[in-house]
């Protein structure tokens, strides 16, 4: 067989081995971990299942051992993971375990490749351990987009409920629960306002820290309106009714110009895909029929 094969099962047998020997390190830690976890579940704070607690006991081994190889969480990954909506250690626990169980995976595909068995090995160990990243930036992005579709509707029942009397703070919660089906990622900023708010955050720094979590340019506008109608005293519904007409237009205007857009977009399609079947279907047969009568006269 090839030596890589051997290789890369030497070095999976060693990673397991290793991680059994964290595994027995860790004992008087979960054991500490699991009486807390029986004296929160009896005081009823705690629900857990069998799959939830075995889950948990294998990512704090894997935190053991990823704080041991040198892995740690910094702050600007900390903060990937709050704007990719995953605000739990555990999935922090998840992307490092990953991270290190993926290049293992990698080299144990790879080895059974019989051709250009080291350059696969090379491409998978690369891809696995920069898969969790790749998807981490996918979730941010995504849930970027949802909160920014989310905004306008969000702002208009904003407006709706200021003008019924409701103050800042009471409309947001209000919008955020009317918002949680359709729109959970604007529910779950609003809550988390709330939250900071009586926990003592000032309002002003909980509406800022939700533009730092999301980084949208809308929600940072949206902030910002929020804090000059707070130091200076304007009325709230006046800047929040003409911040919804801003908001309006502008989405008006960017459905302009990806509507005058699709005119060029669409020239690549016709040139590669529809002249070739209408060339083919209106000059095909007298094409056929040119050949027909010059082989005619050549005989």
């Amino acid at each position: 067989m090839n030596p890589v094969f051997y290789i890369g099962v030497g070095f999976t047998l060693f990673c397991s081995t290793a991680l059994l020997l964290v595994f027995a390190m860790g004992v008087g830690t979960r054991a500490a971990n699991s009486r807390v976890l029986q004296v929160t579940e009896a005081a009823g704070l705690m629900e857990s299942t069998a799959d939830s607690a075995m889950m948990g006991k294998l990512l704090a081994v894997l935190r053991f051992a990823r704080e041991r190889i040198g892995f740690s969480d910094t702050p600007k990954l900390r903060e990937k993971f709050i704007a990719a909506g995953l605000p739990d250690s555990d999935a922090v626990d998840l992307y490092f375990a990953v991270k290190m169980l993926g290049p293992v995976a990698g080299i144990l595909l790879g080895s059974f490749i019989p051709s250009n068995t080291l350059f696969w090995v090379m491409v998978l160990v690369i891809v696995t351990y920069m898969l969790p990243e790749f998807i981490l930036d996918r979730k941010i992005a995504s849930r970027r987009e949802r909160l920014r579709r989310s905004i306008p509707d969000a702002i208009d029942l904003l407006v709706i409920c200021v003008d019924a009397g409701l103050g800042m703070d009471q409309a947001m919660l209000r919008v955020g629960q009317e918002l949680a089906i359709s729109h959970p990622e604007i529910n779950h900023e609003f809550l988390q306002i709330n939250r900071e708010q009586r926990a003592g955050v000032h309002r002003i720094e909980a509406w800022r820290g939700m533009a730092m979590r999301t980084q949208l340019p809308d929600l940072e506008t949206f902030v910002n309106m929020l804090v000059q109608t707070e130091r200076f005293g304007t009325p709230i519904a006046r800047a929040l009714s003409t911040f919804a007409d801003g908001l309006r237009l502008k989405r008006r205007q960017i459905a302009e110009e990806r509507a005058a857009k699709t005119t060029v977009k669409i020239i690549f399609p016709l040139v590669l895909f529809i002249f070739p079947c209408l060339f083919i279907v209106l000059l095909g047969p007298a094409i056929i029929s040119i050949i027909k009568n010059l082989s005619v006269l050549t005989k």
